[in-house]
């Protein structure tokens, strides 16, 4: 029975763990993330979707240092701009070994070392026995050129982990993309298991919503999609998803507030402002409104200590920088020092107000220490929510305020936020759900092997 059983194994897509048992957990990780980094490790090719705030940095370093200590080489940690910073001072924290390196030359005897994306080309992956990509769904994010060198770097490492807050809601092309980056089933193979493809494929709600809008489950796979997820995967956000207390986990109070603009001018042709209805026209209605959504903005965090402001349009930033004089702006263009610098001012306090794109600052900083966040509405709720979360996190002292600013012609793109929201608390309880059945269930060998029992009336 033991080839029939590798077979059903084989078709359900299960992987197989690839690891070894853990050398070290120690006593500073809490229990839940010590029960994650134990299974990560045994895995050995591994995600972690786990909430802002959770400890995926110290459940990285020390997965991370089990490597290490299993292989005598080091492992490479990737992570989003200015985060090598911040993660050094936790491995400082933690009394583990980190460097950080730039220029790809790692020094000997290191351990783990840790860099930027966007510097990763300059090193060799021979050198490493694994490697750990942070914030990892800010991958999908690059050009198709950065995105092939973390790819290709990955690929021949026995060792991988992808840490990440949560995958988008309904993308399941990125739950694809984690899969083929720790040799799991590729994204395409993924796809035609698991999916079919809509015949509506240019229908309003995928105007509205994107490509994501033409998967859907075929039937019956939504079970086992999820199942085979949580084969690779573990999600948490909050202690009590692993049987644990929430206390010392309790996040501060969040206002989210809508504030609709008035433009001073309606669309050509327009006798009053309606909502947008097809991308163009969106993009139309920001351009058009610049001045007034900006002005809203620089009046809103006037009197705030802190305040984050999170942008799209280049001439919004420079905008905004324009109207607050105590804002300092970071652009797509500027060198990647001049982004680490500002985005390390801000993280430390030195800076008032902080203007920049979600797509270059919304992924792995710890912005606690700000408590006032002003968003520019778009179709991406992972831009939202990563955006949001820098500052509302555990650990965050204070209530968080988060001021939504769109004009009536960008209700749509608010209406969609708040859906893709929906669709994202129920991925990720699907995913919750299959991963405590992974837990609760034990497979045992040889079960087939019991002597068998007739009943007696036979």
């Amino acid at each position: 029975m033991g080839k029939y059983e590798a077979f059903l194994n084989q078709k359900s897509q299960i992987g197989v763990a690839d690891g070894f048992e853990p050398n070290t957990l120690p006593e500073f990780l809490f229990g839940f993330q010590r029960d994650i980094v134990d299974w990560a490790v045994r895995r050995g090719r591994a995600a972690i979707f786990a909430d802002c705030g959770m400890g995926k940095t110290p459940m990285q370093l020390v997965w991370a240092e089990n490597v290490v200590r299993e292989t005598n080489k080091p492992v490479l940690i990737a992570t989003p701009l200015a985060v090598g910073y911040q993660l050094i001072g936790e491995a400082e924290k933690f009394g583990i070994e980190a460097v950080r390196v730039s220029d790809g030359r790692v020094p000997t005897g290191a351990r783990i070392v840790t860099t930027n994306y966007e510097r990763l080309e300059r090193f060799d992956n021979t050198q490493f026995a694994g490697m750990v990509a942070d914030e990892s769904s800010i991958l999908k994010n690059f050009n198709g050129a950065r995105k092939a060198v973390v790819t290709e770097f990955m690929r021949p490492l026995r060792y991988r982990l992808l840490c990440t807050a949560t995958a988008a809601p309904n993308d399941y092309i990125e739950l694809g993309t984690s899969s083929e980056a720790l040799g799991e089933l590729g994204y395409m193979d993924m796809l035609s298991r698991f999916f079919r493809t809509t015949t509506s494929s240019v229908s309003a709600e995928r105007r509205y919503y994107g490509k994501a809008a033409q998967w859907r489950f075929k039937g019956h796979a939504e079970g086992p999609f999820w199942q085979w997820v949580s084969s690779w995967a573990r999600a948490i956000r909050k202690p009590s998803d692993y049987g644990y207390e929430d206390s010392g986990f309790i996040l501060p109070k969040l206002t989210e507030n809508e504030h609709i603009v008035d433009a001073k001018t309606t669309r050509e042709g327009w006798l009053f402002d309606l909502p947008a209805v097809t991308l163009e026209e969106q993009r139309e209605e920001r351009k058009r409104t610049i001045q007034e959504r900006c002005q809203f903005v620089a009046e809103m965090v006037e009197d705030s200590a802190q305040a984050l402001i999170w942008c799209h349009l280049n001439d919004e930033g420079d905008l905004l920088e324009e109207l607050i004089p105590r804002a300092r702006q970071v652009k797509g263009a500027d060198s990647v020092e001049k982004k680490e610098e500002r985005l390390t001012a801000f993280a430390n306090g030195e800076l008032p107000v902080l203007v920049t794109k979600p797509k270059i600052g919304a992924w792995g900083l710890n912005l606690q220490e700000c408590n006032h966040v002003t968003f520019f509405p778009s179709h991406s709720y992972e831009q939202y929510y990563q955006g949001v979360r820098r500052c509302w996190r555990f650990g965050q002292k204070r209530p968080v305020t988060v001021d939504i600013v769109a004009t009536e012609g960008e209700r749509r793109v608010v209406e969609n936020l708040k859906r893709k929201s929906e669709q994202a608390d129920k991925m990720f309880d699907a995913l919750l759900a299959h991963m405590k059945d992974a837990l609760q269930i034990k497979r045992t060998e040889h079960i087939h092997n019991l002597d068998a029992r007739l009943p007696k009336w036979l």
